[in-house]
């Protein structure tokens, strides 16, 4: 996003997996897109957004890849249509409340898709840096499918120490 307000800043960046619940991704079920901006919005990114974008370049991309937000809004609708059909979908991730709020505000087709439930990665975190002082190392790309691909481990991470004991190699 370009911010963390949903009522002043947009999305920039979708990336999507589906998986069991073993957290293993279903074939064809990958999806990442670019979202189009008008240039006063990408300039009214936050300051911290700005900082980000100098490491990971993700501006200059929406700026030359962007597509359209209602085409990657429809595409991301289909995608869960083809694998749920009509069953409500759990959005799963680190700090999801925030990626909801924005799908609520910007995103109707896509809302409407989602399950009330959650699951939040960002709640394991808490509980097990708290109870056990365990904690995850990531890279903080702050890339969609980066993000994807590290809340799924910390989350295997942190099922793997509780189901053995120990942390997961």
């Amino acid at each position: 996003m370009t911010g963390l307000d949903p009522e002043a800043h947009r999305i920039l960046e979708i990336g999507a997996f589906i998986t069991d619940f073993s957290l293993t991704k279903l074939s064809g079920s990958e999806y990442h897109a670019l979202v189009r901006q008008p240039d006063d919005v990408l300039a009214a990114a936050s300051d911290v957004v700005k900082q980000m974008d100098a490491g990971n370049g993700l501006l200059k991309q929406v700026r030359e890849r962007g597509r359209p937000e209602a085409e990657v809004q429809h595409e991301l609708a289909a995608l869960i249509r083809e694998h749920f059909g009509d069953e409500p979908v759990t959005l799963a991730g680190n700090s999801i409340h925030q990626d909801r709020r924005f799908i609520r505000r910007w995103w109707p087709e896509v809302e409407v898709l989602l399950h009330y439930r959650m699951l939040d990665v960002s709640s394991f975190k808490v509980w097990m840096q708290g109870k056990y002082g365990l904690e995850f190392q990531k890279q903080e790309t702050h890339r969609a499918v980066d993000d994807i691909g590290e809340s799924i481990a910390e989350l295997e991470y942190y099922l793997t120490w509780l189901r053995e004991g120990v942390p997961a190699q």
